[in-house]
């Protein structure tokens, strides 16, 4: 199967695809400004959870490079901690990059130094995301027909994925028949990403409208549900793109299993439940255009939550990198 980085560090330089032009162009950007980075990721150029977070620890690195002052690191961390509020994983490696510099600020090898941290970092999360492939195996009791939402593959993480990394495992032991992928509204990281990405693996699937869900499930074509996460609390409550709680339901009314997988780093201690986690809401014109075409009025009033939150009993069973685990959740000391 084709290898796909959603980014790389070559040669000094941050190196990524501008995912907002996928699937029609596939583009790279190579920077070695933070403040580039900082809006590829508000732009979602960058995106998904642990994606989010190795861009901002090399973003960090890249911006003391030439000029290693406190004030420096820590203007660029301010800028990089207000890009996107819900996805954890941003947070852990502002917070371990932070650390790295506080202990070294004075040595004349600090971005040396960090660097090696970005790419532990990096290394970490592809690790994990290999091992939360085979842990999602057990969740396989048949050749299945799957259902996802959102992109959750290689181009959200720094390895081959979380969710949509466990169906291209299962895929390749035989486990998975057919995928649908939900275009998820409005900016279509399913119809986009996530058949992109389908599609270089070779995998069987078709698009289908989120609202669409609903009819697949009544027909008896789904035979399990699997979607990441930016954010877990510790109750086992899942933030993720919105309209994965419309999944949920479904699936509880259906009787169809619904998974969740992310590695742990997505799974915040200070947060207890769901109604902890901060909710991003994004422009109004990701709803009143689609793209450059205007496709309603502007001066309607637009409500565009980024996320919303599964609460922990409508979900079957969260995978990481350490274990499938089953309800009840308790996340204290994962």
């Amino acid at each position: 199967m084709e290898i796909i980085r959603a980014l790389e560090f070559v040669d000094g330089k941050l190196k990524f695809i501008d995912q907002t032009k996928l699937p029609l162009k596939e583009e790279f950007v190579v920077t070695d400004n933070y403040e580039r980075i900082a809006e590829a990721i508000e732009k979602l150029e960058i995106r998904g959870a642990p994606a989010i977070g190795i861009a901002a620890a090399y973003a960090l690195t890249l911006a003391i490079r030439n000029n290693n002052t406190p004030a420096i690191f820590y203007n660029a961390y301010d800028r990089i901690f207000r890009t996107r509020p819900t996805a954890v994983n941003l947070f852990y490696a502002l917070s371990e990059m932070k650390n790295i510099f506080e202990l070294n600020k004075n040595s004349n090898e600090v971005y040396e130094l960090l660097l090696v941290h970005a790419n532990k970092i990096h290394q970490s999360d592809e690790n994990m995301c290999n091992a939360m492939a085979k842990n999602g195996l057990e969740i396989f009791k048949k050749k299945s027909r799957v259902l996802t939402h959102c992109n959750t593959g290689a181009l959200a993480t720094g390895g081959n994925g979380t969710a949509l990394n466990v169906i291209r495992y299962a895929f390749e032991k035989g486990m998975v028949d057919f995928v649908y992928a939900d275009e998820t509204r409005p900016l279509l990281q399913g119809s986009r990403l996530t058949a992109w990405e389908l599609n270089k693996y070779g995998i069987p699937f078709s698009i289908n409208t989120d609202s669409t869900a609903a009819v697949l499930m009544k027909q008896g074509k789904v035979d399990l549900v699997i979607t990441g996460s930016d954010r877990i609390a510790v109750n086992g409550d899942a933030a993720n793109k919105i309209g994965t709680y419309n999944l949920a339901v479904l699936c509880c009314y259906h009787k169809i299993p619904f998974y969740v997988a992310a590695p742990t780093t997505t799974i915040d201690k200070n947060s207890p439940n769901g109604d902890s986690i901060n909710i991003e809401l994004r422009n109004k014109k990701e709803l009143t255009n689609f793209g450059t075409l205007q496709i309603t009025c502007d001066d309607y009033d637009v409500y565009n939550p980024a996320f919303d939150v599964t609460p922990n009993h409508l979900i079957h069973g969260i995978i990481t990198e350490k274990a499938l685990h089953k309800p009840p959740y308790d996340f204290r000391n994962v």
